[in-house]
């Protein structure tokens, strides 16, 4: 059984400054729901109830939304507009709670390292709420998609999608062999490689399952790309002496790390998705 999700939200946002100088980014609304909650919400509707994050100085507004709010509620109580909060009390009353501190960036491997008292010794999923990730009506959201196969394989898996050649740089990208249609078990990974150097046009994605060993490799992980500790190097490591799979997902993913991500996120929810 897995049904826990590890959140790391401690980053700063650097790329939506100002409005990241005392916002978190995670916080950032598509429409009016805030970045986070879409995340969270993909992790409640795959059994991953037990959430846990990984924060920092400023991000306190998270941990907020995911509470109650006395004084707005009373104010808003037997109103129409209570019904704007029927959403986040749907995801509050179905989800499980639990916050860490990262002190110091050292990389997305060192943020999951922190969450390590909050994952204990079981499988776990992990999110991140700047890659948004959406399905149509009636389908399973990608970390359903990832559970099922987590049943069946019972490794490491990361999602990956397919990306232009000249964005391999900003990405983890993988080689592989491929298992089945849309499934590769991973013999290398390389975090932001030039084109010459990367292994495939295969980029990994905000999304994971991790099996609970992989913390007892990132904390003998040396720092790798810009001093920091790589969540693809201990993920190398773990496939060379086990199997770490690799799955292109379905469904639609937006880089809203960035602003014109972010700006096509909002446009296709508001379109597709908020009028509906």
């Amino acid at each position: 059984m897995i049904k826990k999700c590890l959140f790391p939200v401690a980053g700063y946002g650097t790329r939506f400054l100002p409005a990241t100088k005392s916002m978190p980014k995670e916080m950032l609304p598509i429409v009016n729901k805030p970045l986070v909650q879409y995340g969270v919400e993909e992790s409640i509707d795959a059994g991953l109830s037990e959430v846990g994050f990984v924060t920092g100085r400023g991000k306190r507004a998270i941990s907020d939304h995911f509470d109650l709010n006395y004084e707005l509620e009373s104010e808003i109580a037997g109103t129409s507009k209570e019904e704007y909060l029927t959403s986040i009390r749907d995801v509050m009353n179905q989800g499980q709670f639990s916050f860490t501190r990262q002190t110091s960036m050292k990389g997305l491997g060192d943020a999951i390292l922190n969450g390590k008292r909050l994952m204990g010794d079981e499988p776990f999923g992990v999110v991140l709420s700047d890659d948004l990730c959406l399905t149509e009506a009636g389908e399973e959201g990608v970390l359903a998609q990832m559970v099922k196969l987590f049943k069946q394989f019972r490794c490491s898996i990361v999602a990956i999608q397919e990306v232009p050649e000249d964005q391999v740089s900003k990405f983890g990208v993988i080689a592989g062999d491929k298992i089945k249609d849309n499934l590769y078990q991973i013999t290398d990974m390389i975090e932001k490689p030039s084109i010459e150097e990367a292994p495939s046009n295969l980029a990994i994605i905000g999304r994971y399952i991790l099996t609970p060993d992989i913390f007892d490799i990132l904390e003998k992980t040396a720092p790798g790309k810009n001093g920091e500790i790589q969540i693809t190097d201990a993920l190398l490591e773990q496939a060379k002496n086990g199997c770490v799979m690799a799955y292109k997902f379905k469904g639609r993913r937006f880089d809203c790390g960035s602003v014109d991500g972010f700006v096509d996120a909002t446009n296709y929810v508001f379109n597709h998705l908020y009028n509906q």
